[in-house]
């Protein structure tokens, strides 16, 4: 009996005293934020006829059916040419911010407002590598995707060691960040333009006041109650939105999988055949000719497409098959970019699989970029976030606190506190003046 509660004990020691995949769930932000900035940029040239005001699904439309679905979109705040050309130019500012890792947290949020507001706008231009990323932009806003491989990161190592040499760091980024986007929210709510669907309005007012609260309570000193219980809290709501994407990523896997099982060319063996013979879908004609040619081979992709999808969930139970299969699906969706023409589908999915990465292969990636980094010229690698290379031992188990002490955070990873960027290894250097956590 003592070992079950022991057990338990650990169990939610190790969810509430830290935030867990540091590595993973940076990947994830890198691989969706560049997804979507990708994809901004290749539909510069069209972006006025896939969610501007000269497409065919009109804002008449638009409205009509955002009033029936309630979803959030801020292009219908306004039908104007310059009103769209500020979101569109925002949603690729937010991307690049994103993925450089500045302020995670607000821009996790300002990336989702990207996300949503253009797909919303028109929802029949997507696929299903969009319906990933619109759910995923929803996620990130949940997790603490800055830990490592961050701007973020950088600046927390940068604040500690001016402290440990007594200096005083005033940030003045993060409070007028704050301000700023908080009297952007007050005024669209007053305006009535975020009536319909509660959820997304609610997340926006949540995630601002949080990032008040943490830099209210950041002033108080060591060990003080309200800030060890924000920081489990914020803990908790990262491992569940982290769980959530594991989740997310195995459903869809699941759910393609028994749905092809029921399909007749599926079964037959026969269904890749037939998507390398559309023009739609053949961006390399010959190539899909020689193929397409081959049946042995599109029976071994049709049946083993299906097998891997259908046996990835059950495979995370073992370490190593789930490596191998992941492999298979990784490179299955770089075939697919190139043989069917889906760049931006395969690499959402790609993202999504990437939390399933092992950490200590992430930290080999990681020392490989950081030396590629050191290799770069001076005002190159300035621009390359350094988190790749003091961050190899975030992801390591954290020893358990006492009741009124504070964890030792894994080597290299940034320490859960009110800035989230003023302590190293656990010791709190007292009364912050830092800011705001990202």
């Amino acid at each position: 009996m003592n070992g079950i509660v022991l057990s338990v004990s650990r169990s939610i020691a190790r969810v509430t005293e830290a935030a867990l995949g540091p590595y993973q769930t940076a990947v994830v932000r890198i691989g969706f934020s560049a997804t979507w900035l990708l994809f901004l940029l290749r539909e510069l040239p069209h972006r006025n006829e896939l969610y501007g005001p000269d497409g065919p699904w009109g804002h008449d439309l638009a409205e009509q059916m955002i009033a029936d679905n309630g979803a959030f979109t801020a292009l219908m705040w306004s039908d104007g040419r310059a009103w769209f050309e500020t979101v569109y130019a925002l949603a690729v500012l937010s991307s690049v911010l994103l993925l450089l890792g500045w302020r995670t947290r607000t821009m996790s949020v300002l990336f989702m407002v990207g996300v949503l507001s253009l797909q919303n706008r028109s929802v029949f231009m997507g696929d299903g590598g969009d319906n990933v990323v619109h759910l995923m932009s929803i996620y990130l806003v949940l997790t603490r995707c800055g830990q490592v491989w961050s701007l973020d990161a950088r600046r927390a190592r940068r604040v500690a060691a001016a402290r440990a040499r007594g200096e005083r760091v005033v940030d003045r980024a993060g409070p007028v960040l704050w301000c700023a986007l908080g009297f952007l929210l007050v005024a669209v709510t007053t305006a009535g333009l975020l009536d319909g669907d509660w959820f997304v309005p609610a997340l926006l007012w949540m995630v601002w006041v949080s990032l008040g609260l943490w830099w209210l309570v950041g002033r108080s000193g060591e060990g003080a109650q309200p800030r060890i219980l924000l920081d489990v809290i914020t803990n908790i709501v990262h491992n569940g939105a982290l769980l959530v994407i594991m989740a997310e990523a195995c459903l869809i896997y699941a759910t393609a999988g028994w749905y092809k099982i029921q399909g007749s060319r599926w079964q037959d063996g026969t269904a890749v055949y037939y998507p390398l013979h559309l023009d739609y879908f053949s961006p390399w004609p010959a190539l899909s000719d020689a193929l397409a040619a081959n049946g042995t081979l599109v029976m071994l992709i049709t049946y083993g497409t299906v097998a891997v999808q259908v046996a990835f969930p059950f495979t995370l139970f073992n370490r190593r098959v789930k490596n191998v299969l992941l492999a298979v699906m990784m490179t299955e969706h770089a075939v697919i970019a190139v043989t069917l023409g889906l760049p931006f589908f395969s690499l959402a999915m790609i993202a999504a699989d990437a939390v399933f990465l092992p950490a200590s292969f992430l930290r080999r990636l990681g020392g490989r970029a950081a030396r590629v980094r050191g290799r770069l010229p001076g005002r190159w690698a300035a621009l390359v976030p350094a988190g790749a290379a003091e961050g190899h031992g975030a992801g390591r188990t954290a020893t358990v606190p006492g009741p009124r002490t504070r964890s030792r955070a894994p080597e290299g990873e940034v320490p859960s506190t009110a800035a989230g960027a003023d302590a190293v290894d656990g010791k709190d250097p007292g009364p912050t003046h830092v800011g705001f956590r990202t």
